[in-house]
């Protein structure tokens, strides 16, 4: 039997509760096209249906602050039920996809779920700070209930394969750029860069770089004798996700183009850890992707 889900959205500017639904359940194309996000219905519409489906789970509910948005949602992504507080899914649902980036209204929206057993995929960044972090996945009934991500974990062209690692020889620096802000979008290049470092690989020290506009700067010197640097441009003109490693013999230029696979790795991901009951999404990898997220927000004077 199908794992029914329940989705929580939407934030400013994050498409997720349609893509995510699309995902797995299909989609109605012409509702799809109104959805605000062209660059959705697009990688949507290069899918073979029903075959790029996930399998063993569907959207069956969903809430939003609007009820006209979470109908539009529910048409565009063939959702059954439209409930009008999110704590109406309980009983109801197997597991929640909580689908918003403002990481300022986790907790509010979480609590009610954890609370009451019932595994949660919680957008990036799950949290922008250690304290709410550690308060956050305190409230864990059983290991492995909150599952959280950058999809680019995922993403295959981010990803360093043998004959990559050949070609660079020993990792000295990593450099990774993604456009918009550093509070939400620098975790698509953090998790990624961390990934391809040794996994007990310790700080030695960081620093934040120049001021920008929304964006940040972050180097970071590991045990390893890796240095890595991340920027988000802010308000600058958008440019590609993009990672450069050089090593002592070489380097690679590593592009992000792929959204519709990366974000379906990532839902598998954390639909084989519901089913399977297995801890998909490490607390210990998710906080030091926190702590380089606070170290590099800007404070305000």
């Amino acid at each position: 039997m199908a794992l029914r889900l329940g989705v929580i959205g939407m934030s400013k500017g994050n498409g997720h509760p349609y893509s995510w639904s699309a995902i797995f359940n299909g989609y109605d194309e012409e509702s799809m096209k109104g959805c605000g996000f062209p660059a959705i219905s697009n990688y949507l519409a290069q899918q073979k249906w029903p075959q790029a489906k996930i399998r063993g789970a569907c959207v069956t509910h969903i809430w939003t602050q609007s009820l006209k948005l979470s109908e539009h949602i529910a048409t565009a992504a063939l959702i059954r039920h439209v409930v009008s507080r999110p704590e109406e899914m309980i009983g109801a649902v197997d597991a929640v996809l909580l689908a918003r980036d403002d990481a300022e209204r986790h907790l509010e929206f979480a609590t009610p779920f954890i609370s009451a057993g019932l595994p949660i995929y919680i957008d990036k960044p799950v949290a922008l700070s250690l304290t709410d972090f550690d308060y956050l996945f305190g409230l864990e009934k059983y290991p492995g209930q909150i599952f959280t991500c950058s999809a680019l974990r995922y993403s295959r062209e981010l990803k360093l394969s043998s004959a990559d690692r050949l070609q660079v020889g020993e990792l000295r620096e990593i450099h990774a750029v993604t456009p918009k802000s550093w509070e939400k979008y620098a975790i698509h290049i953090i998790e990624p860069v961390l990934a391809m470092l040794p996994c007990q690989d310790k700080i030695v020290c960081l620093e934040q770089g120049a001021a920008l506009d929304k964006g940040g700067e972050l180097s970071v010197v590991w045990q390893s004798g890796v240095v890595t640097r991340f920027c988000a441009t802010g308000e600058l003109a958008l440019a590609p996700i993009a990672i450069r490693i050089i090593g002592d013999t070489g380097y690679k230029d590593l592009l992000f183009t792929d959204s519709f696979s990366a974000f379906k790795a990532a839902l598998q991901d954390f639909i084989d850890g519901v089913e399977l009951k297995l801890v998909n999404s490490s607390p210990d990898f998710n906080r030091k992707v926190v702590y380089l997220i606070e170290k590099g927000l800007r404070k305000l004077a």
